[in-house]
């Protein structure tokens, strides 16, 4: 059997293995919402068309976010994760699993179907709350994208059933595949339809996307043995079940999506512009984001669900993991930072993209990249929330944090601007962080704290040589380059940038930092031409 036939045939019983390869597909996926980003900005700059392109994102992306992840991430992995546990021990069938799954499938498909039906038919009085700041012009344009948009949450939905089973059975290869295609979809809409359709072709590419998001996943869940029936049963207990762990969660959900709506009508009365800043920003940063928070948490819930009542276990799989995210999201802010500028010239400073619109995102970024650990980190505190069936207490911290955010970004706006907005944010994330570790302290135990502060004393030292070398490599390479080209910038961009990752690898190599060396041996386990025991929990201990 070659390499690619394991990965998509097999499942990955490694935390941090999972993580890596969920994180390597993040990298391309987030690569590709770089051209992305950069083919938009290059074609429009920060400008009332992309505002309106965003504007119309919110109130779809806002019922996605709530129906299907709160279903997902609170109840569907946990119990599907659970039912397989029990058909492996021949206490359930596999016809139970396909039923439950047919079940839930369709009890979430008729609900988005509802939701975007009613998204449709009120979508201007909808676009006049997001982006009360637009004229009436640009609001009933936003309203015609915001309805195309309205069909990506049903395709999203049903892929977000299929990418459930996938994480359950830990058939991380396939399920990672799918955001690559979200991003080409989207891209092929900025490249080719635009050119006949306008704005509204933009639209049209992220419908095309959550097709191919959906499309991507169809073969492997078939091979897992799951059919489509029309099977619907709303008093079945484990649908019960998932609907009451899902309450919470979804209402964690719509906290979060409400602070986003709330900041997308604070930018829409900023200047034009103020809102494509504010979420090209917010992509550049969610880089690193998706590539080891999101990757490293996506991976370590059914391993959570599983042993969330075995406290050593627990202990032992939580703080390899935060440590795993740590080490890499630690560098990663000292980069954006010191390289904020470099980044968004060579990402987005192209065409109709004007040194304003570079500065103001700079600055935006800037304030943004100070809380990248405590954004990495929630993603995980969640879920260990979750996995214990607690969805609750998340859903009231984070109210707490919203409100810190709305409050803040009112004030900071007046002062900063759009960059106020990513400051307000920054500040909630860390004040939201510190409640959920606190609280999950008081609830679990220490969980390996001891390790993990060592650990991060590492990191910290490290990050700071890492800058250190970067703004000494931007000085150095200066006079040998025209900064006023994009060869240039980018030249320095890659030749600090580089110079600052081998610093921070060498400077954890001194500290014996065990991170490293888990890293590495991850790395080499992987290699296509290693051979790979897929089966071997060795790497439970974090290696």
């Amino acid at each position: 059997m070659s390499y690619l036939q394991r990965l998509i045939s097999r499942p990955i019983t490694s935390i941090t293995a999972a993580a890596a390869l969920v994180a390597s597909f993040s990298v391309a996926s987030r690569f590709l919402g770089v051209i992305r980003d950069h083919i938009l900005a290059g074609s429009f700059g920060a400008d009332l068309s992309m505002d309106m392109y965003y504007a119309a994102f919110r109130v779809p992306d806002f019922i996605y976010n709530l129906v299907v992840l709160g279903a997902l991430s609170a109840g569907f992995i946990p119990i599907f994760s659970e039912m397989i546990k029990k058909s492996e021990m021949h206490l359930a069938t596999k016809e139970t699993l396909v039923k439950l799954a047919s079940n839930i499938f369709n009890a979430l498909l008729l609900m988005i179907i509802f939701l975007s039906i009613l998204g449709i038919i009120f979508a201007d009085t909808l676009t006049a709350w997001v982006a009360p700041g637009f004229s009436f012009e640009a609001k009933m344009q936003t309203a015609v994208l915001t309805r195309i948009m309205f069909l990506s949450p049903i395709f999203l939905g049903m892929s977000g059933i299929l990418g459930g089973i996938l994480q359950s059975y830990k058939r991380f290869f396939v399920y990672s595949l799918s955001p690559i295609f979200y991003n080409l979809g989207i891209i092929f809409g900025a490249l080719v339809l635009v050119r006949h359709y306008g704005l509204p072709g933009l639209a049209w590419g992220v419908v095309i996307g959550a097709f191919l998001h959906f499309a991507v996943q169809l073969p492997t869940v078939w091979q897992l043995g799951f059919r489509y029936s029309f099977y619907l049963d709303l008093k079945d207990k484990s649908l019960r079940q998932i609907a009451r762990m899902m309450g919470p969660r979804t209402l964690s959900l719509a906290v979060s999506q409400i602070n986003l709506l709330a900041m997308t009508a604070f930018a829409s009365t900023l200047d034009s512009g103020s809102l494509s800043i504010f979420n090209w920003a917010n992509n550049l940063q969610s880089f690193p984001l998706g590539v080891f928070g999101i990757s490293f948490a996506v991976a370590a819930f059914p391993f959570l669900s599983e042993n969330a009542y075995k406290m050593e276990e627990l202990k032992i799989r939580f703080s390899s993991t935060i440590r795993q995210i740590l080490f890499f999201i630690i560098p990663a802010s000292v980069l954006i930072i010191t390289l904020r500028a470099q980044i968004i010239r060579v990402v987005l400073g192209s065409g109709a993209f004007n040194w304003t619109d570079t500065v103001l995102t700079m600055d935006t970024l800037g304030f943004f990249a100070l809380s990248l650990f405590a954004q990495a980190s929630i993603p995980l505190l969640v879920r260990m929330f979750y996995a214990r069936r607690d969805s609750w207490t998340p859903f009231y911290l984070g109210l707490v944090s919203v409100f810190v955010n709305i409050g803040l970004a009112y004030y900071l706006r007046q002062y900063f601007g759009v960059a106020g907005l990513a400051l307000a944010f920054s500040i909630a994330s860390i004040f939201n962080f510190l409640c959920l570790w606190l609280w999950l302290y008081v609830k679990v135990g220490s969980l390996d704290i001891d390790k993990i502060f060592n650990s991060v004393l590492k990191f910290l030292a490290a990050g700071i040589g890492t800058g250190l070398v970067v703004q000494a490599l931007k000085f150095l390479v200066w006079p040998f380059i025209d900064m006023q080209t994009f060869a240039g910038v980018f030249i320095q961009m890659t030749v600090a940038g580089t110079g600052g990752l081998i610093a921070y690898i060498l400077l954890c190599y001194l500290f014996k930092s065990e991170e490293l060396l888990a890293a590495i041996i991850v790395f080499k386990r992987r290699l296509p031409w290693k051979k790979t025991n897929l089966a071997d929990q060795g790497e439970a201990r974090g290696l």
